[in-house]
This record gives structure tokens, sequence and C-alpha cells, in this order.
């Protein structure tokens, strides 16, 4: 089993797929530092010039954006669902300056964790399926598969290796996304923050933000915990696009179908989140660290342990078709 997992990983790394994901995530964090190290400054321009040149204060500028937001929640142009988005946006800034806790000045660990929370949607799906999707059709497609099978091993050792191979690669590119984000935004902010404090476990009840379970941790231990989640959304989606791998020859059409189904699913949470069936869907289940803040959840009945449970059974019974299918298909190519 080692030698097999060992040669999945060469191929791995052969098709360059690892040096094409460090350079998209050097590219976008370094493109992503920039911008929020622009906006920042600029932010802290206007409202020194707003207050007639008086040094920055960070409680001073938090209730400027709470002035602004409640100002937004009033125009007539505003849609419920959006007013309360605002609401809890300023229900949590208001706690951020009751309880000193400093919600806006940029850190190494503030946007290590920011990337991934913007990230978990949509950027780091598409990473893992430049690791998953050809997995399994490119051997049908360059037609290895016969000398691949030829290896005195069952088909389910051989799939096993190659998803074990696709789980440890996974957990590659989440460390090189802590890494390269941590790297390339500490040249940008100069601070490495890790030791501050944070506010997490709010959570929205009855249409109103509740501050009850609400813990305070160092953000190195809230950033262990987002990419934790982060971690495990992207064994889920492995483990998708793995299946799909198994059930189609062709690695053009396994991307098309994970990348439909990912875009799909974002449309179908939007324009349909009053029917229920829409929160089953791995897509809409994707985003685990919207429980952590708060955000207002646009399905009703959705929880952390509802969306963990939901994307486990999605990995699950991937793997169940991948094996099947592979175990029982004709593989005279």
């Amino acid at each position: 089993m080692v030698s097999l997992i060992q040669n999945e990983i060469t191929k791995i790394f052969l098709k360059k797929k690892m040096i094409l994901i460090a350079i998209l995530l050097i590219v976008l964090v370094g493109l992503f530092a920039y911008g929020e190290k622009y906006a920042y400054d600029k932010t802290i321009s206007k409202f020194e010039s707003s207050v007639s040149g008086a040094s920055y204060d960070w409680k001073s500028l938090v209730n400027q954006q709470i002035e602004q937001l409640k100002g937004r929640v009033d125009s007539p142009y505003i849609p419920e669902s959006a007013i309360q988005s605002i609401n809890i946006q300023i229900e949590q800034l208001e706690y951020f300056v009751s309880h000193d806790l400093n919600p806006i000045t940029p850190s190494t660990a503030r946007f290590t964790v920011e990337f991934m929370e913007q990230s978990i949607i949509l950027f780091l799906p598409l990473l893992i399926i430049i690791l998953a999707a050809d997995l399994i059709s490119s051997e049908f497609s360059n037609r290895t598969i016969k000398l691949l099978l030829t290896r005195a091993v069952p088909r389910w050792k051989v799939l096993l290796s190659k998803y074990l191979a696709l789980v440890m690669m996974t957990t590659m590119v989440i460390l090189l996304i802590g890494i390269i984000s941590g790297g390339v935004s500490r040249l940008f902010f100069g601070v490495w923050g890790f030791d501050e404090p944070i506010a997490t476990g709010f959570k929205y009840i009855g249409g109103t933000l509740n501050s009850d379970s609400v813990i305070r941790i160092t953000r190195l231990e809230y950033m262990f915990l987002v990419y934790a989640l982060g971690w495990f959304v992207s064994i889920a989606i492995a483990s998708i696009t793995f299946m799909i791998s198994a059930l189609v020859r062709s690695t053009a059409t396994a991307i098309g179908i994970i990348m439909a189904s990912l875009i799909g699913g974002q449309f179908l949470q939007f324009f349909l989140s009053d029917w229920g069936i829409v929160k089953y869907f791995f897509v809409s289940n994707l985003n685990l660290i919207k429980y952590l803040t708060g955000s207002f959840q646009p399905i009703e009945g959705m929880s952390l342990v509802f969306s963990v449970l939901v994307l486990s059974v999605w990995s699950v019974v991937s793997l169940v078709i991948s094996f099947f299918v592979f175990s029982k298909q004709d593989v005279l190519v």
C-alpha cells in the first residue's frame, strides 16, 4: 500500500499541480493583501481628514462604521434579508467596542483567517478540483489503466491508494494556503497579531444576535479552528470530485460537472432558499466558517452540526460509489 501511495503522489508532483497551486496562491494572496492594505490606508486617511486631522483611533473608526450601517438600514431600497444582515454587523461591532476588541486593524493573523473565510466557497474547491478531477479519469484517457491494474493487488487497494494520496495532498494544500497567506501578508502589514484576542460563538436566534455563548480566544487558536473547518470542507470536495472522476473517463467532463455543481449550487441557495431540499445539497453547506461569526443564515434549520453531517454523508456516499464503480467497470480500453 505504501508503494502504491508513493506512486500516486509522484504522479501528482510530476504533473506539477502543486507548483500551479502555489503560483495561484502567491498571485492571489499578493493581490488581496495589497488591496486590503490600500483600502485600510485609504480609510484611515478619510477618517483623519473628516475629524480635522486627529490621529487614528480604531474605536472612533468603528463607531463611524456603525453610524454608516445604521444609515443603510433606514434606506427604503435595502431588502429585508439585507437589513437583518446589517443589523447583525451593527450588533457585532457594538460588542467589539464595548469589550475592547479591535475588529479592523489588519495583521498577518487576521488576513490569514480572512483569506480562508473568503476562499472556502469557491477558490479552495477550485484548488482541490485541480488535484482530484483527473486522478482516475486520466488513467482511462491516457490508456494507463491496464498497466496500473497489472500489479498483483486488488482494485480496491489501487483506488484506496489514490484516495489516501489525495487526502495527503489536500492537507498539503491547506498548509500551503496558511504558509503563503501568512508569509506574503507579513510583508504588507508588518505585524503578526497571533496573540490578539478575538470573540467567536455568536448565534443568530429569533431574529437577533445572541452573544451568551461568545468566548474570547487568541487569533492563533481561531486560525487553527478556521483551517480545520477548511480542511474538512476540502476533504468533502475531494471525495465528491474523486467520485466524479471514477464515473466519467474524461478529465474535462469531470471538471465541468463539479464546477457546474459548485456554481449552480450557489444560484440555488440564493434564489431558492425557501425550498427545503436545497439545504441538503453539499454546496449549501460548504461555508462552515460562517457559523463561527454568527452570520445570517439564509436557510432555516441549518447549523454547524447539520452542515458537518450533510458533508460527511456526501463524502461517505461518494466513496462508496467510487469503489463500487471502479471495482465493477470494464477497463478494456
